[in-house]
C-alpha cells in the first residue's frame, strides 16, 4: 500500500547460514556472529549492540520475516528494499529469504530489490585483502537471464512501483560495462513482458553530489552519505588513538566522528536539478566487522536522527506524492551499527521518531 511520504528501508537478508559463509567463516556464521562478539574500543563506545523485541532472529523462519514486516508497518515504513546479489552467470547469494517470500506470498508487505553489484572480500575479518566472490558482467545474455529472474519479483503484487513501474535500485551502476545499452535492453525486455516499464534508481554512494543519473539512462538516484575517512576527527578521539598506539601497541586506524557534528553532511542542502531521493542514516558503527579499522558515528540518538529524517523529508516535499520517497539505511544492518530495529539501549526510539516525523510532515503539508 502506497503512502505519502514513502519511507523505504534497506534490508540485509544475511541473517541465516549459507554453505559459503560456513566455508569462509566457520559453521553457522551469520551477521550475528560479529555483532555478538563486538567490544568497546574506547571508554564511551556503545558496544555490543543487542537486539530487543526481535532477538537474534534467523531469516529462514517465516515467523521472523512476519515479525519484521509487522513492526515496520506499525511505524509507517512502506516497504523493504532487499539487497539482491547476482554475481554473473546466474550465481546468487543470500537468496533464500527473498525466494521464500516470493514462493509463499508472505509476509503481505511491500518490497523492492537493490542489486548489490559488488565483489565480496574478507572485510568481516577486519581487513579487505582477499576476494571471496568477484562481481562479473558476462554480457547481454547474462543480463537477460538476470532480468528473467527479476521478472518473477517485478510481477509480484507486493512489489513496490513508481508510476506503475517496478522500482529497482542498482548499488554501483557505473561499474556495469556499457550501462546505457544494458538499461535500454532491460527496458525493452520489460515492455515485451507486459510491464509499464522500469523505474531504475542508481545508488550514489561515492559522494558525487553532481552525478546525474539521467546521463546514463537511469530514472533517478539516491545519495548515500558517509563521512570520508580523512575528514575531521574530534581531538579527544585522535588523542585516544595515539595513546592506544603508544601504550597498548594498538596500530589503530579507527575513525570516530560525533554524529551531531556530521548532521549537515548526512543530507543534501537542497534538491539537485535531477530526480534524487535522500537516503538517511540513523547511525553507523562498523567496528563489529572492521575492528580498529572501523568508522564510528558516535553519539547517535533517536532525537538527532529525527533532525536528519526531517531534512530528508523536506528535500522531497515538492515532489508529486508518488515520488515523495526517502530511503532509510537501514532496517537491520547490525554489524554496521546501522538499523531501525529495537535494541536493548534505545528500545523503539528510532522507530518512534520515524512515526513522529511522518506525522509532522503530513500535518505540515496537509496530507
Amino acid at each position: 500500500m502506497k503512502t505519502s511520504p514513502r519511507l523505504i528501508a534497506f534490508h540485509l537478508p544475511q541473517f541465516h547460514p549459507t554453505p559459503e559463509n560456513d566455508e569462509w567463516w566457520g559453521k553457522g556464521f551469520t551477521e550475528w556472529t560479529n555483532v555478538a562478539k563486538a567490544k568497546r574500543l574506547y571508554p564511551d563506545h556503545y558496544q555490543p549492540h543487542v537486539p530487543a523485541d526481535l532477538g537474534f532472529y534467523d531469516l529462514r523462519l517465516p515467523e521472523a520475516r512476519h515479525a519484521q514486516a509487522e513492526l515496520a508497518r506499525e511505524y509507517g515504513i512502506e516497504g523493504f528494499c532487499y539487497y539482491h546479489y547476482w554475481f554473473g552467470d546466474g550465481r546468487r547469494m543470500l537468496e533464500r529469504p527473498v525466494n521464500e517470500i516470493l514462493a509463499s506470498g508472505e509476509p503481505d508487505f511491500p518490497f523492492c530489490l537493490c542489486w548489490a553489484n559488488h565483489s565480496w572480500n574478507n572485510i568481516w575479518q577486519g581487513t579487505a585483502d582477499r576476494t571471496l566472490i568477484e562481481q562479473t558482467y558476462p554480457g547481454l545474455e547474462d543480463h537477460r537471464l538476470h532480468f528473467e529472474w527479476l521478472l518473477k519479483a517485478f510481477k509480484d503484487r507486493r512489489y513496490i512501483t513508481v508510476d506503475d513501474k517496478p522500482l529497482f535500485l542498482i548499488y554501483s551502476p557505473t561499474d556495469i560495462p556499457e550501462l546505457p545499452n544494458v538499461i535500454l535492453f532491460w527496458r525493452e525486455l520489460a515492455k515485451q513482458a507486459g510491464l509499464a516499464g522500469l523505474y531504475l534508481v542508481g545508488v550514489n554512494y561515492r559522494h558525487r553530489q553532481d552525478w546525474n543519473p539521467i546521463s546514463v539512462g537511469l530514472d533517478a538516484s539516491t545519495w548515500q552519505p558517509l563521512p570520508p575517512k580523512d575528514g575531521h576527527i574530534p581531538p579527544r578521539y585522535r588523542l585516544r588513538r595515539l595513546l592506544n598506539r603508544i601504550f597498548l601497541g594498538k596500530k589503530s586506524s579507527l575513525t570516530v566522528y560525533d554524529y551531531a557534528d556530521t548532521i549537515e553532511q548526512l543530507t543534501r542542502k537542497s534538491p539537485p536539478n535531477f530526480p534524487d531521493y535522500p537516503t538517511v542514516l540513523p547511525n553507523w558503527d562498523n567496528t563489529p566487522r572492521s575492528g580498529e579499522n572501523g568508522l564510528v558515528l558516535h553519539g547517535s540518538t533517536p532525537e538527532l536522527f529525527g533532525r536528519v529524517l526531517r531534512r530528508g523529508l523536506s528535500l522531497i516535499s515538492d515532489n508529486e506524492p508518488e515520488h515523495q520517497i526517502v530511503f532509510i539505511k537501514a532496517w537491520n544492518e547490525w554489524a554496521e551499527g546501522n538499523y531501525l530495529e529495537p535494541d536493548q539501549f534505545h528500545g523503539h526510539g528510532y522507530l518512534n521518531v520515524v512515526r513522529q516525523e511522518l506525522s509532522r510532515f503530513r500535518s505540515e503539508y496537509n496530507i
